[in-house]
């Protein structure tokens, strides 16, 4: 028997990583700290996910990136840029009211 309900959670939880991510990325951070911060958080996600999703948010220009080389070894930070910060308070806001949506129809 197949299992319906995880491809409904896989969905849920894809359509949030992406906010998870701008939030843990108002300050900077690379990969890994990232990955943790949001692992600590409750949502963890693996690296074959994290890192084409950082790759595709700076390429839609969300995300601005320069790598550090002063602590061995060098780590490539990430951080919202100005479009990122848009976007983060655009779907912050989105999300609330989505949220206020849902906690009536699940009364």
């Amino acid at each position: 028997m197949v299992d319906r309900e995880k491809p409904d959670l896989i969905e849920l939880r894809r359509g949030v990583i992406v906010l998870a991510v701008l939030s843990r990325l108002r300050v900077p951070q690379y990969g890994y700290s990232l990955r943790q911060a949001l692992v600590e958080g409750g949502m963890p996600i693996e690296e074959g996910t994290l890192y084409p999703l950082l790759r595709r948010l700076e390429t839609q220009g969300l995300l601005a990136s320069e790598w550090k080389t002063d602590h061995a070894p060098p780590r490539r930070y990430y951080r919202l840029s100005t479009a990122g910060e848009a976007a983060f308070a655009a779907m912050t806001e989105t999300w609330r009211s989505q949220v206020r949506v849902m906690d009536e129809f699940l009364r």
